[in-house]
């Protein structure tokens, strides 16, 4: 009865191209040798998204919320629109069919992926199926690229051929930006790299931390992580309050020539005479005066006492 009834109703994947064609393979024989060895149903785990890769028509995308306004000026969305032309869309669009019986799919993740694949005049783009209706996963449980990780991408980019202005096209940044995000811990300690390892920060940060010494950068770093505000504001200001002694950019200052002129051994020598005097002085004096402190209080309390 199930085989019949699957026999009449349409397939909702008809219309749909897959990215990597055979390269799942279900069903329980091993006869299929062909491709990676990926596992096959059933599953013991729950799959939250279809095992293929889906181009779907950008014409049959919903969105799932409202894009705000002014968005497409933004230079995230440039950036994404720059990353899509120069190198293609890396991470595929999430998206669920909400009716079998209608070629529509709702987007949960990638809105402004969408977007820019329209603005590139493009028709379709990969897709995700997703098997539950839901977006929180995608906008909070994400880890985001840290800078350290952005920089060692750069350099393995650049190891591999890849050309700077291809990467300042990806990014959408000029070519300074690149040379300072390739030049990131120039300088910096291996201590405190370790503890920005996963942060998000400005290059500018690291600019500002050479200025340091390797044990005040750990301190300086070690302070904005605490504070959770890594920005160069906050690292000028760590700077401004680093001693000479622990910066690498003061240069020490010129020691005093150790002889001095002779009048001013003169002059010292005379101060020094001067003041020897006086503690005679003081202390000459020093036992009758107190002797006569001491009558004064006695005699001025019985006073006050009567």
């Amino acid at each position: 009865m199930n085989l019949a009834m699957n026999l009449i109703q349409p397939n909702p994947r008809n219309n749909l191209t897959e990215m990597y064609p055979g390269i799942y393979q279900s069903g329980h024989g091993d006869d299929h040798h062909d491709g990676p060895n990926l596992p096959t149903a059933p599953l013991n785990t729950l799959l939250g998204f279809e095992l293929e890769t889906y181009q779907v028509p950008l014409d049959q995308l919903l969105p799932s919320k409202k894009v705000p306004d002014g968005v497409m000026s933004t230079r995230k969305y440039k950036q994404i629109v720059s990353s899509i032309n120069e190198v293609g869309l890396i991470e595929p669009l999430s998206v669920i069919q909400p009716d079998r019986k209608k070629p529509e799919y709702l987007v949960l993740d990638g809105h402004l992926r969408v977007l820019a694949l329209k603005e590139l005049g493009m028709s379709v783009g990969p897709c995700l199926m997703a098997r539950d209706d839901e977006t929180f996963s995608y906008n909070h449980h994400i880890n985001r690229l840290s800078t350290i990780a952005e920089h060692y991408m750069i350099r393995r980019a650049i190891d591999r051929g890849v050309s700077k202005e291809r990467l300042a096209r990806a990014f959408n940044v000029n070519l300074s930006s690149i040379n300072r995000r390739i030049n990131l811990l120039e300088g910096i300690c291996p201590e405190a790299i370790t503890l920005l390892q996963d942060k998000q920060f400005i290059p500018d940060v690291t600019r500002i931390l050479r200025n340091m010494k390797a044990a005040r950068q750990v301190e300086a770093v070690e302070l904005m992580i605490a504070s959770n505000t890594i920005t160069v504001a906050h690292a000028e200001a760590l700077l401004k309050a680093t001693p000479p002694e622990q910066r690498s950019d003061v240069k020490p200052a010129e020691r005093e020539k150790k002889t001095a002129p002779i009048e001013q051994i003169e002059k010292l020598e005379k101060e020094m005479s001067q003041v020897q005097e006086k503690y005679q002085e003081a202390e000459s004096s020093y036992g009758s005066d107190l002797l006569n402190l001491v009558v004064a209080k006695g005699y001025l309390t019985k006073l006050l006492a009567d």
